[in-house]
């Protein structure tokens, strides 16, 4: 508990710097562009409104995998475990083909919901909610939700371009609307998350623990998947899939500071932003505006791998 003080400040502090710079960073160099008309504009109108939109869609990525962490128990749960990625692909993609890009983000949010929605549906349909049974609902309609992308993707004939680079993930239509829109749903589902973090910690320990503690399990499942549920639908909806944010960030957390989810998840709202804010600017800058999901899985994966080499050294 000493260390989680001068941990979260210096996130804090790498947070600000982090949000700073990158909105001072493009592929013109480092600093705002006046040599170029309007360089203040592209600072303060597209580079900071993308940046905040990173920052926020990081964060939500990242809360939200560490609660299905904490829920699920299982260190490979991520936050599109339950189907929100794939619901959200097919709405994106159905909106490409046949109404056009205008209505991506409400077709994505909306079929995030939906995956969500069927898999409750079947895994809670006696109102109790069992972890197994939604694991592999939501493993199921993944698969079938992803059938139907990739026969969309077969007909998308000159829209395949577009599909596939959605798929991928990034920011390139960012607009203060979508920061602010993340943000609005960030704040109470974070708040939520975070007030659950005792709750998760007694479910750690077990349904009997928990239950001698005063906690409703079912309750406390209902609370922590609805406000990840929202979390993911937006972010997907914003920002399209992108990997590893929300598998790898809770476990870098988790080695800071130690398991007590009442930590974790605050600092993963730091940590989460910081790395999708760095990886989004690495694209954009270096990379010809490169999908940020590729940034993200070439600096997760690695990570990831060498996790669970440590982890079989342990064990």
């Amino acid at each position: 508990m000493t260390r989680t003080i001068p941990i979260i400040i210096c996130l804090t502090v790498a947070t600000v710097l982090t949000i700073v710079l990158c909105t001072l960073t493009g592929p013109a160099g480092f600093g705002i562009p006046s040599t170029v008309p309007g360089g203040a504009d592209i600072v303060g109108g597209i580079r900071l409104p993308r940046v905040l939109a990173a920052f926020f869609v990081g964060a939500s990525l990242a809360v939200a995998g560490a609660a299905m962490q904490a829920l699920f128990k299982n260190p490979m749960a991520d936050p599109y475990i339950l189907g929100t990625s794939s619901g959200g692909a097919l709405g994106a993609c159905l909106a490409i083909v046949f109404f056009g890009g205008f209505f991506v983000p409400v077709f994505a949010w909306a079929g995030a919901i939906a995956a969500i929605l069927i898999v409750w549906s079947i895994a809670g349909r006696k109102g109790v909610i069992s972890v197994e049974t939604l694991l592999l609902t939501g493993i199921a309609v993944s698969f079938f939700f992803s059938a139907i992308v990739s026969f969309l993707i077969a007909i998308a004939g000159q829209n395949v371009h577009q599909i596939i680079f959605w798929l991928m993930g990034g920011f390139w239509n960012a607009s203060p609307s979508d920061a602010i829109l993340m943000a609005c749903i960030l704040l109470p589902a974070g708040l939520l998350l975070f007030f659950m973090g005792r709750d998760l910690n007694a479910l750690s320990l077990g349904e009997e623990t928990a239950a001698h503690l005063g906690i409703d399990a079912t309750r406390a499942r209902w609370a922590v998947l609805g406000g990840s549920t929202l979390l993911v639908a937006g972010a997907v909806s914003i920002a399209g899939s992108i990997g590893f944010v929300g598998l790898v960030t809770p476990h870098i957390v988790r080695m800071l500071l130690g398991p007590d989810n009442r930590v974790v998840i605050p600092a993963c709202i730091l940590a989460g932003g910081i790395l999708l804010v760095i990886s989004d600017t690495i694209a954009r800058t270096f990379f010809s505006d490169l999908p940020v999901g590729i940034i993200t899985a070439f600096i997760g994966a690695p990570f990831f791998i060498w996790l669970i080499h440590k982890r079989g050294e342990v064990a």
